[in-house]
């Protein structure tokens, strides 16, 4: 895991691939719990036996609870133990190239974007790429803006 105690040592990452989680599987009991949590029990993910009849041959985990395995994930990889603040600012693109089935598993890779000075600290993007073990297309490619505030 790589650990960054300084805005030089973030800027100095900018570009650089930072590596990968571990894998963890995506149960039926955590897509319904996502379900649960967020009012979305579209059949495609939570309704087994109608989804053996759908495009993908059993359930799949909602788009936003692959997003969600973000800052878990992401977690295994680097930390920010920057003085200070650190804020998350938002996502600047978030695309669902291929679904994660149920009983799949996941990991995310992670690179250091742009590095940018701003007034008040450092703003900064992270590129998470959740990958599928033994799938060639990812399930998610996202750039989420970290700010960090001395």
């Amino acid at each position: 895991m790589k650990v960054f105690t300084t805005f030089d040592e973030v800027a100095a990452a900018a570009g650089t691939e930072l590596g990968t989680s571990e894998w963890v599987t995506i149960d039926q009991r955590r897509v319904n719990q996502f379900a649960d949590a967020t009012g979305d029990h579209q059949w495609i993910h939570v309704d087994l036996e109608r989804a053996k009849e759908g495009p993908f041959g059993g359930t799949i985990a909602h788009g936003y609870l692959t997003l969600s395995l973000l800052p878990w994930l992401g977690s295994q990889v680097f930390t920010l133990q920057t003085p200070g603040a650190k804020l998350n600012y938002g996502v600047n693109k978030v695309r669902f190239p291929s679904p994660v089935k149920v009983g799949s598993k996941v990991r995310v890779r992670v690179t250091m974007g742009q590095v940018v000075d701003i007034p008040k600290g450092k703003q900064l993007t992270v590129n998470h790429v959740i990958e599928i073990e033994g799938e060639e297309k990812p399930a998610m490619i996202a750039e989420t803006v970290v700010l960090l505030l001395p």
